[in-house]
């Protein structure tokens, strides 16, 4: 216990001190890396986040991440390079996390994506493509199944009812 408890407050210090900017009551349970072009906004839960690559990664309020989730913001020239299967050019891409997000456990959000307010994606899904607001995704490549309740989501959402 003591231990986890150690790691805890080592992956959260390294968070807040290799983020761009980090919000309010940031929580790091597991073990996450962020890099110097990641925003963090306020009442962010990272239970295992590796955010990789050169990209910028913008995350907003009220986020939670299942365990080892990852989000990637670069990938290698393989289509227009001088060698195969790519050549040493590094392509990044951005990636927008909007307010309310929750990711299960072990997603992998690839570059240049954007999930908007209020999405779920459920485990073990690869965001490839951008997420509509209060979506309920899933799958490899991750797919729209359902989505939320709207009105609640905006009642409790007014009512400032965060987790």
């Amino acid at each position: 216990m003591i231990i986890n408890n150690i790691k805890k407050k080592l992956y959260l210090h390294r968070c807040k001190r290799v983020a761009k900017q980090c919000g309010d009551n940031l929580k790091v349970n597991g073990e996450s890396y962020v890099t110097p072009n990641t925003i963090l906004g306020n009442n962010v839960n990272f239970n295992g986040m590796k955010i990789q690559g050169f990209g910028n990664v913008v995350i907003g309020d009220n986020f939670h991440s299942g365990i080892d989730c990852m989000i990637i913001t670069s990938i290698h020239n393989y289509d227009n390079g001088n060698a195969i299967p790519y050549d040493d050019t590094v392509i990044s891409k951005d990636v927008i996390i909007e307010d309310n997000v929750w990711l299960g456990n072990r997603v992998i959000i690839l570059p240049g994506v954007k999930i908007s307010e209020g999405a779920i994606i459920q485990a073990g899904s690869v965001v490839v493509n951008d997420i509509e607001k209060c979506a309920i995704v899933g799958g490899h490549p991750a797919k729209t199944f359902k989505y939320r309740d709207i009105e609640h989501y905006e009642k409790l959402k007014k009512e400032k009812k965060f987790h």
